[in-house]
């Protein structure tokens, strides 16, 4: 395993970061194609035998069953001071007034929960899942910074969101002298290139790291266009992010894939670790090899000709993912 910089942090992370929205009750929240703890902590377990240091999960993945199987697997197979661990917050946990989004309240209230959920008394990286557009961005980010001095967080990162989203709350957090957010977790993978428009280059500019969601396009850089798996039959936010104008890409990868005799998410993890403002892919893994194809992808290096392969058929998309 390599590791690298969090954007202009010290902070270490493996190359390869393991999603957690794969472990959770399958009959709590939304995901009915998630492992429950049996069946998650091998694969939490292969995780760390393979060098992986970075975990990312979200109180709002199976109603906040995968942060108590997370932290539960994290306490019983490492140390925390080794291990880097991310959860975020936005969505909503509680029907009724205050039960979602990122006022002060929601923030302080869901922190807490977090940790308690985790079974830690602090997380190294807390996100923002979304932008709130009903909260003033000013208390935002003094609360995230009171959570930073507090000892609850050590870094604090955001998703998804636009450009100038984004450029305004770093502009709050420094006129203020607040914390500023170290990374950005966005939509970014072969099939999803418009990241490279505006967020790629702002977060290049102002160091902060990238941790590409859903690297592998929810499956579908990995197996034939028209296959169908248990999670794609049930995931209905994934099935509007890709068209069939991206077959030909997935076609690409095949090709590649065939003549250098390794798996397809080799090559399309490769292809993300290639781009130079790509700190780690945030990578789920429900089968012991998918983190193999993982932890290899990192090794993996393409020809200037592949990656012209690659990314030629791409045509530009609406926004998604926000």
């Amino acid at each position: 395993m390599q590791y690298v910089k969090l954007g202009s942090t010290g902070l270490d992370v493996s190359r390869v970061c393991l999603g957690c929205m794969t472990y959770g009750l399958p009959d709590r929240g939304n995901h009915e194609w998630t492992l429950d703890e049996e069946a998650s902590r091998p694969l939490i377990r292969q995780a760390l035998d393979a060098g992986i240091n970075f975990f990312d999960t979200a109180n709002v993945y199976s109603d906040g069953t995968s942060e108590e199987i997370v932290g539960k697997a994290l306490r019983d197979f490492a140390n925390r001071d080794e291990i880097v661990l991310a959860t975020k917050v936005h969505g909503r946990m509680r029907p009724g007034p205050n039960g979602g989004g990122l006022s002060r309240k929601a923030i302080m209230t869901e922190i807490d929960h977090s940790l308690r959920r985790l079974g830690t008394d602090y997380v190294d990286l807390y996100q923002i899942h979304r932008y709130d557009h009903e909260t003033p961005i000013e208390e935002t980010m003094e609360a995230l910074h009171d959570v930073v001095k507090a000892g609850k967080a050590r870094y604090i990162g955001a998703s998804s969101m636009y450009a100038w989203e984004f450029s305004k709350a770093q502009y709050t957090a420094e006129r203020h002298g607040w914390t500023k957010f170290v990374s950005m977790q966005n939509h970014y993978n072969l099939l999803y290139r418009e990241e490279e428009r505006e967020m790629l280059p702002l977060c290049a500019d102002q160091g902060v790291g990238v941790l590409p969601w859903s690297p592998l396009a929810r499956g579908r850089l990995t197996r034939d266009w028209g296959a169908v798996t248990d999670r794609s039959e049930h995931d209905a936010f994934g099935s509007r992010l890709y068209s069939d104008s991206d077959r030909s890409i997935v076609e690409a990868v095949t090709r590649i894939a065939g003549e250098r005799g390794v798996p397809r998410a080799q090559v399309a993890l490769a292809w993300l670790l290639h781009q130079s403002t790509v700190t780690a892919p945030i990578v789920g893994a429900g089968k012991p090899r998918h983190l193999e194809d993982a932890v290899a992808a990192v090794e993996l290096t393409l020809s200037d000709k592949e990656i012209e392969e690659l990314e030629r058929p791409y045509t530009p998309h609406a926004i998604s993912g926000h």
